[in-house]
């Protein structure tokens, strides 16, 4: 059974305009694709955690092109630091995603992501799907299904938040593109504890961790956050190329989009919010809390020391991103004094 789904567009409705980069990109991408292909290059499908809740699943990926396997290891895994930013992508090809037994067919978007929301009924926890291309093998991505009697999740920042990033700013994205991997990357001291306790504590919660950082780096991020034992849950990235009207995407507005967004997926779930004092993360939480106070059970914010503060462009201030929604915002340098605060307010 193959199931596709498709867009429904008015009559009347007008193409939107490519804006110049996003042809040129394209155009580029033509480019690298035919010249890879020659190369004997191959797809292969980049897997990524969905999650989802009954009724329904979102599921994540990317197509690239890659060397054939020769030692029968998934391809992917070799991918890593700068050669991931440097991978092929393979747009607009067909995906094969088989859930429960089911297949749907659906199309990567032009940076070769799948980001797609299918109609599937799987009971609450842990999930194997499986993905691929005509041209590809098969590859398995986990989902986890929120159960509609959960009322409790966390929303979590990477960079500063879970990992001690201390770099300026305009350099942290292409530092942690091109040079770094996850064994040289430092968790934030008592973070994986406070996450883990407060999973256990709330059993069947989802963990989701929403970062500006690109599809590229997922990986490599998911390494960094198995092994320094964080709960498993997706991560949700953007990509950095242009789209039909602009030169850049936003992280700020991807980061707004995705918390509105989670709110309208579950509506009964109240989040714990982590974040770091660096740049936008109070100011998005509070928008967030002014916005949807029914989805938010409260805000809490790394602080950062005074060097890593100079190098994330400055130190937010805690009374300017007070309101009155009655959520509590509480701050520390580490996860061991985010839980003592937790416990304080009755968090934790």
């Amino acid at each position: 059974m193959v199931r596709t789904p498709k867009a429904v567009t008015p009559a009347s409705a007008a193409e939107p305009l490519i804006h110049f980069a996003a042809r040129l990109e394209d155009s580029f991408h033509n480019f690298r694709e035919k010249r890879a292909r020659k190369r004997g290059l191959t797809p292969i499908v980049i897997p990524y955690t969905g999650y989802g809740a009954p009724g329904w699943v979102r599921v994540l990926c990317r197509v690239l092109l890659a060397k054939p396997a020769e030692d029968g290891d998934a391809r992917y895994t070799s991918i890593r630091g700068w050669r991931s930013f440097t991978s092929v992508p393979v747009n607009d090809v067909a995906v094969t995603i088989v859930i429960d037994g089911v297949e749907h067919r659906v199309t990567a978007d032009r940076g070769g992501v799948v980001d797609v929301r299918v109609d599937v009924d799987l009971p609450p926890g842990w999930h194997d799907i499986t993905i691929r291309t005509d041209d590809s093998d098969i590859v398995t991505a986990p989902v986890f299904i929120v159960d509609d009697s959960v009322r409790f999740g966390i929303i979590s920042d990477i960079d500063d938040t879970v990992m001690v990033t201390a770099l300026p700013r305009p350099f942290l994205a292409a530092w942690n593109t091109f040079v770094l991997d996850e064994h040289a990357r430092r968790p934030v001291p008592g973070m994986a504890v406070l996450y883990e306790r407060l999973t256990r504590d709330h059993p069947g919660s989802p963990v989701v961790y929403l970062s500006t950082g690109a599809w590229n780096v997922a990986p490599t991020l998911t390494r960094f956050l198995s092994r320094n034992l964080y709960p498993a849950g997706p991560l949700l990235l953007t990509d950095w190329g242009p789209t039909h009207d602009r030169w850049f995407r936003s992280g700020t507005d991807h980061k707004r989009e995705t918390l509105g967004r989670l709110a309208r997926e579950f509506p009964d779930v109240r989040w714990l919010l982590f974040g770091d004092d660096g740049q936008h993360d109070e100011e998005l939480y509070s928008a967030f809390n002014e916005s949807h106070p029914a989805n938010a059970s409260a805000v809490a914010i790394r602080q950062l020391s005074t060097s890593e503060a100079v190098l994330a462009g400055g130190r937010s201030k805690a009374e300017e991103h007070e309101n009155g929604s009655g959520i509590p915002w509480v701050y520390a340098p580490d996860g061991a004094g985010l839980a003592e605060q937790l416990e304080e307010i009755g968090r934790l």
